[in-house]
């Protein structure tokens, strides 16, 4: 696997593993609902226009009443028709997949920034779950704030780039909130349903907001890791210094 902590090494790496393989995964959705996206889009906007001609297939000798007859499909129409909807439901699917893996990116380097913070010293990034298959637990994205006052007082220089892109998250999933709100009632006068809408379209953007946050999280990850590995340098140096003088120490008393 690339860039994967050796088993032995120090807590930091892990977790930094941990919080880098959301980002990969997140990434793998992101390339296939866009891959979708343009496949549904030429499914949808055929460059060849269907072709009418038919093939005739004939019922079995046993079929009785309709079965028995034959039947005329159109080959080209029926094979556009049943790939237009494969693509849809790809394009869907892989939407939500990357909306839910970008949200998980996300919380999961917010977590991960907050633990070092607070002076937690984590191995990996910790989800809730919930049930999902029979053998497999669905992880729950959590908060994705973090102490942005913090990161500007320690002089994080990318600080206001981490707040920037947790308000455009947090506007998108604003509107989302929004839009459930209004379609949940009982009447939607027409205004509502433009806001609906025009909620809707913010919301979409979720899922890049999710991603892009979790880029800038994941940064802002390593500088929050400066302290905890610069105490690791200086613990190791002890170590190595009080080993030479124990080492020094039994080679004086051999002599």
């Amino acid at each position: 696997m690339y860039d994967l902590a050796a088993e032995g090494a120090p807590w930091f790496e892990h977790l930094a593993d941990s919080v880098r393989a959301l980002g990969y995964a997140a990434r793998e959705w992101q390339l296939a609902a866009q891959g979708a996206a343009v496949d549904h889009a030429r499914a949808d906007n055929p460059g060849l226009d269907y072709h009418d001609g038919r093939v005739v297939g004939l019922a079995a000798t046993d079929a009785r009443g309709w079965r028995g007859r034959p039947h005329r499909p159109r080959p080209h129409y029926a094979a556009q028709t049943r790939l237009a909807k494969h693509y849809r439901d790809a394009m869907y699917a892989t939407r939500h997949g990357y909306e839910d893996a970008a949200r998980l990116y996300a919380s999961g380097a917010a977590w991960a920034v907050r633990q070092v913070q607070e002076g937690s010293q984590p191995r990996h990034v910790e989800f809730a779950t919930e049930p999902g298959t029979e053998t497999l637990l669905k992880l729950v994205p959590g908060s994705e704030r973090v102490g942005t006052e913090a990161l500007a007082e320690a002089r994080y220089s990318e600080a206001a780039k981490v707040t920037a892109a947790y308000e455009e998250l947090d506007r998108c999933l604003y509107a989302a909130q929004l839009a459930e709100d209004i379609g949940s009632q009982d009447y939607v006068a027409d205004h509502e349903a433009s806001q609906m809408h025009d909620a809707w379209t913010v919301a979409e953007g979720i899922a890049d907001a999710a991603y892009a946050y979790g880029l800038v999280l994941e940064q802002a990850l390593q500088f929050v890791l400066l302290g905890p590995k610069q105490t690791h340098r200086e613990q190791l140096a002890e170590q190595r210094a009080a080993q030479e003088q124990a080492d020094a120490g039994t080679g004086e008393v051999a002599q």
